[in-house]
């Protein structure tokens, strides 16, 4: 289970799972020559002026994917630093406006990660399935950002070495489990150091902004119109810290905090899995059928701890040459909860496995790695340790402080804490050492950005929307209160219009609005 901060959309993370059951031209780069009020102080100057010729460049744009998509490639220096230095290639794709009513210029998403295909999303999901009157009036645009998909992908292990590091007991029961379990770690690292050592300095959340100004530029655009989602927000209020007055309407929705350390990130978000775990058990329990019994929460909850206790022990066959590991299966769990309408396929999961069946579970683990049933995993999980292990230091020096933070990760999930502390150990090991480190983002002087906000999401922890919310000059909190991860386009209609409405002509919500 390598869970740390993978922070992406339900339509992501579940997106395997389901298969079972006119803006004005704009080439000056007048944005400064280094990071804008409360961006990340680790942020290098840049020469501006050096970069011209990335933000003059022309796209030749070509029919891709379905009907109406246009793809092209990007070009952007490796290291900002360097201007004239080495050039990386990064994947974009668009969808032109369908109209009627004026154009407002481009839209560009992003479903999170850090790791998950903007492109993909757009072409999956954004381009399609974003309410039909934005879509008419903006150009729904998408670029994968450097190391993830089609821009430059890192890579790190073969698809077997991947299946081998997702089976590691990562709740390690004695010295020899956890030397096993550092040792996973140090191999997965010294994988991706292998193939991609040139690339990894160079993948942070910083860079993949500054690659987004470059793209709104290319784009014709004034001003960086964005939806953001889960990670995606911490890229959006990156951008925003760096490029106050670039900023357009900007939505980040599941929200991070970038004040947080990486053990607060980790400790936290832990703390929302049970959150959510608690509200499928409670949602499980008002049945006649649910697999984990029908008297309590804290019932469910003792019997999944000892089902995976039993797990530990002894995996369960899946009707593969893979068996279902206690990883694999805590992972499967995690997956579901990111989205209440997957609550049916867990509780299907969990009734198949306390049978003694574990296809179903592992077919959920799979969805959230990325893992297709011919063995091949996307990057997903390789970006998202090279951009997480660059943008922050690592939470934990080794074993020792791993040890001694068991009780606080427990106290906040007796379920998930032990495993997703464990976890957090993994940039212990990283060949690239941080330029990040945890900060308060300010953007003063940017346009309205609304900060949207789940009270029960399993990944982004609603506390942290009212941080970011707070920390941004003009920021506006909106408020769901429901379960899953993430609120735009998720059923409420609440949420939705006022989104739309920010999105169509610049009015964000009202102060405190609340939505169910």
């Amino acid at each position: 289970m390598d869970t740390r901060r993978l922070l992406r959309t339900p339509a992501v993370a579940l997106a395997a799972a389901a298969l079972f059951l006119s803006g004005c031209s704009s080439s000056d780069p007048d944005t400064g020559a280094g990071p804008g009020p409360g961006s990340n102080p680790g942020a290098a100057a840049v020469d501006q002026a050096a970069l011209a010729k990335y933000y003059d460049q022309k796209l030749n744009w070509h029919a891709c994917g379905a009907s109406g998509f246009q793809c092209a490639t990007m070009k952007a220096p490796l290291d900002y630093t360097k201007p004239n230095g080495t050039q990386i290639k990064l994947a974009v794709a668009r969808k032109k406006a369908t109209g009627p009513g004026k154009r407002l210029g481009s839209l560009l998403v992003n479903p999170g990660g850090p790791g998950g295909s903007a492109i993909q999303y757009l072409e999956s999901y954004a381009g399609i399935g974003y309410p039909a009157q934005v879509r008419a009036r903006y150009d729904m645009a998408a670029m994968d950002p450097r190391g993830v998909a089609g821009s430059e992908p890192v890579d790190c292990l073969t698809g077997k070495q991947m299946d081998a590091y997702t089976e590691v007991d990562q709740t390690p029961d004695d010295a020899a489990e956890v030397k096993d379990l550092t040792a996973a770690f140090k191999k997965f690292a010294q994988g991706c150091e292998a193939h991609s050592a040139k690339l990894l300095p160079h993948v942070s959340t910083v860079d993949a902004a500054r690659d987004m100004d470059l793209f709104r530029a290319v784009l014709g655009d004034k001003k960086l119109s964005y939806v953001g989602a889960s990670y995606g927000t911490f890229l959006g209020a990156t951008y925003a810290g760096l490029f106050p007055k670039n900023t357009g309407r900007i939505v980040l929705d599941g929200a991070m905090d970038p004040s947080l350390s990486a053990r607060q990130l980790n400790e936290q978000q832990t703390a929302g899995f049970e959150t959510a775990f608690e509200s499928f058990a409670r949602d499980c329990v008002s049945g006649k059928q649910c697999p984990l019994g029908t008297k309590s929460v804290q019932d469910v909850e003792h019997r999944l701890h000892q089902f995976f206790d039993r797990l530990d022990r002894k995996p369960l066959p899946t009707g593969q040459s893979r068996e279902l590991t206690e990883s694999l299966a805590t992972t499967g769990v995690i997956a579901a909860l990111y989205d209440e309408s997957a609550w049916p396929r867990l509780r299907q999961a969990l009734r198949s496995a306390l049978t003694g069946d574990g296809e179903l579970l592992l077919a959920l683990a799979d969805s959230y790695y990325e893992r297709d049933t011919d063995g091949h995993y996307s990057n997903l999980m390789y970006a998202n340790a090279a951009v997480n292990c660059l943008d922050l230091p690592p939470a934990f020096t080794g074993p020792k402080q791993v040890e001694a933070a068991l009780p606080s990760f427990e106290k906040a999930s007796p379920v998930f804490g032990d495993g997703l502390a464990w976890a957090s150990l993994s940039c212990t090991y990283w060949p690239t050492k941080a330029t990040g480190t945890a900060h308060r983002i300010e953007a003063k002087g940017a346009a309205p950005i609304v900060v949207v906000g789940t009270t029960r999401d399993p990944a982004t922890p609603y506390k942290w929307a009212r941080s970011l919310a707070s920390q941004l000059d003009s920021g506006r909190l909106l408020t769901y209160e429901g379960d899953g991860h993430t609120a735009y386009g998720r059923g409420s209609d609440c949420i939705d219009t006022a989104i739309n409405t920010y999105l169509l002509d610049g009015t964000p919500p009202a102060k405190g609005k609340k939505c169910t």
